[in-house]
């Protein structure tokens, strides 16, 4: 056998043995395809099964839970039914008792209309007239409880908080008196001012209008004058001679000229300084000078412009206490006499001219009223107002403040009243506020209310002919009629 038929048989041999392979592999894995098929068939029945039972079960819940229900069901409509019947029986015995309380009222209504000789309405009307009048007195008994503590509270309130302003803020007494006095710088300064023959002194009276006291153990020399502003020139020019030290009639005719034009630029440093100490500020120019003048002006010996200081720092305080406007107050209170500095010819008192004054330079219409409503003369429209009058008062009347004579206060309180009680038809006389106010209480039966006017003018004109008296004089005329009667 050739070599190349060996290599076909060895080829056919060897693709037979792969073919008989491939054969047996095919069968092996048909074999285990069909073990596994079988396994899985089994486990696909043995689930069905398991799901079979567990649907039969919850079949036979299902079943039992609607048994329940319907027990339940019937047994709530049974309930429901028996409710019914017990809400229609209460309903009828609701109505019956109600049907029977009626009787019974009408019964127990008409027995007592029959015993009271009243009907129900008249009845019950006099019941509300009764528990009426009971309550308009319980409600007035409560309301004068109220309004007397309410006053007391307001009594104690109002005397702390005055009491603390005057004490805390009073500035130093300053009395106006009709005498200045200086001291003399050395010894020798007498025979200075005395002068040759006396020429010095009789110049400067003469040049001043003052006269000078000059005694000759003394060590001070006093000028007097009833006219401030003489006096004050006065006391301008004799301390330019001392500081200078020559004293000789045209020097003091010179140092006359010097402190009478200087007394305007005074008058504007005393306005400035006086607002400073008060803690006003921004005042018109007008004002301020307005307010120096007051340096020279006086009530009852008391300096009016230290007494605008006062009353300033006072009603300040009192509006901090009450919780007022604390700079309207000040402003108000500090302006309240501005109107003592013009003229005595000026028509109207000093609060009707100074507020037209503080008007006029742009004041608040709050300050313009304090000020013309200080004294009483108009209505005080505002919380400030009556600080400023409760301040006035407090500087005027606090001891010290203004000092008078009081046999002569007496006297002139007593002439007052007597001149007035003279008049037809005064029943009373009453002299108020150092002498400012006379209030006159007249016979109602002698004086009708349309003679009260004309009345009340001829007073003031008796007093203004019969009397000296300082500032003005109000006179208040009233009539009154009463009628009393007695309830047994």
């Amino acid at each position: 056998m050739t070599a190349g038929e060996i290599g076909v048989l060895l080829a056919l041999l060897g693709s037979s043995l792969v073919a008989l392979l491939l054969v047996h592999v095919a069968r092996r894995e048909a074999a285990d395809v069909r073990a596994q098929a079988i396994i899985d068939v089994a486990e696909v029945r043995e689930a069905t099964k398991q799901r079979d039972a567990e649907s039969l079960v919850r079949l036979e819940e299902a079943r039992a839970s609607e048994r329940h229900l319907n027990k339940l069901r019937s047994r709530t409509e049974d309930m429901a039914e028996k409710t019914d019947a017990r809400a229609v029986e209460v309903e009828r015995l609701t109505i019956d008792s109600a049907q029977e309380r009626a009787r019974l009222r009408a019964t127990l209504l008409t027995e007592l209309e029959a015993v009271a000789g009243l009907s129900q309405d008249e009845a019950s009307t006099r019941l509300v007239e009764q528990m009426r009048e009971q309550a308009v007195q319980d409600a007035a008994a409560s309301v004068h409880r109220i309004e007397a503590a309410a006053r007391r509270r307001a009594d104690e309130r109002a005397r702390h908080i005055v009491a603390t302003a005057v004490q805390r803020l009073a500035v130093p007494t300053s009395s106006a008196a009709a005498v200045t006095v200086l001291a003399l710088p050395s010894e020798d300064m007498r025979g200075r001012i005395i002068g040759k023959e006396g020429r010095n002194i009789r110049t400067f009276e003469a040049v001043t209008g003052v006269n000078v006291l000059l005694e000759d153990d003394s060590e001070s020399v006093q000028l007097s004058s009833f006219d401030p502003e003489r006096r004050e020139i006065a006391e301008v020019v004799m301390r330019l001679l001392m500081d200078d030290g020559r004293i000789h009639p045209q020097r003091i005719e010179a140092a006359y000229a010097h402190a009478f034009a200087d007394a305007p630029a005074r008058t504007v440093a005393a306005g400035h300084d006086a607002a400073e100490r008060s803690g006003v500020q921004r005042l018109a120019p007008e004002l301020v000078e307005a307010m120096g003048r007051l340096r020279l002006r006086s009530s009852y010996s008391q300096n009016v412009l230290e007494h605008s200081v006062e009353s300033a720092l006072v009603a300040a305080a009192m509006a901090a206490e009450i919780g007022a406007d604390v700079e309207l107050s000040r402003r108000a209170a500090f302006l309240h006499d501005i109107g003592k500095c013009l003229p005595a010819g000026s028509s109207g008192s000093h609060a009707t001219v100074g507020a037209r004054l503080v008007g006029r330079a742009g004041e608040s219409a709050v300050v313009v009223n304090a000020v013309a409503a200080h004294h009483g003369e108009i209505e005080a429209t505002s919380v400030e107002a009556v600080l400023v009058q409760a301040a006035d008062a407090c500087s005027a009347a606090r001891p010290g403040a203004r000092r008078d004579d009081l046999d002569r206060y007496v006297e002139r309180m007593e002439q007052l009243e007597q001149l007035v009680s003279t008049h037809t038809g005064v029943k009373k006389v009453l002299a108020m506020a150092s002498g400012h106010e006379v209030r006159v209480v007249v016979e109602p039966r002698e004086i009708s209310d349309a003679e009260l006017p004309g009345l009340a003018a001829a007073i003031a004109g008796h007093i203004e002919k019969d009397l000296s008296y300082p500032g003005e004089v109000s006179v208040t005329v009233v009539r009154e009629l009463r009628a009393t009667a007695t309830a047994g």
